[in-house]
């Protein structure tokens, strides 16, 4: 039986230092407490038995952005309320809410924002499933 969803993120950035001060602020909050940065790339793993998922970056000077997009999960609506606080003091630009989003599902949650780089972000809490039973 499967226990995780996926390994891992691998995201260019355009400046490691400052990608790393965002992310080392943001990321043990979503759960990645575990930096195993060296010079070259940014590592965030979760804890816990066996191998971890992990958060990666490294810096590509001519990294463009795109519409891509990667959300992190929350809990509660109070999650991602703490969780945006952590992202404005980090440094977080265009952020949108945390607010309702009935257009993607009744009840849907979230923050959007982006990292330093021009990376697309969300943190996001549905009320209801995606599809229904």
């Amino acid at each position: 039986m499967k226990t995780r969803l996926f390994d891992h993120i691998d995201l260019r950035v355009n400046d490691w230092k400052i990608a790393h001060r965002f992310y080392a602020q943001l990321l043990p909050a979503l759960g990645f407490e575990t930096d195993k940065s060296d010079a070259t790339w940014g590592t965030f793993e979760s804890s816990g038995d066996g191998p971890a998922e992990f958060f990666g970056f490294i810096e590509d000077r001519a990294h463009r952005p795109n519409e891509s997009r990667i959300a992190f999960w929350a809990a509660s609506r109070e999650e991602v309320d703490r969780l945006a606080e952590i992202v404005r003091q980090a440094g977080g630009f265009n952020l949108e809410g945390p607010q309702v989003w009935p257009e993607y599902t009744p009840g849907y949650y979230a923050l959007f924002f982006e990292d330093p780089s021009g990376n697309k972000l969300e943190i996001c809490f549905r009320q209801s499933q995606i599809v229904a039973d």
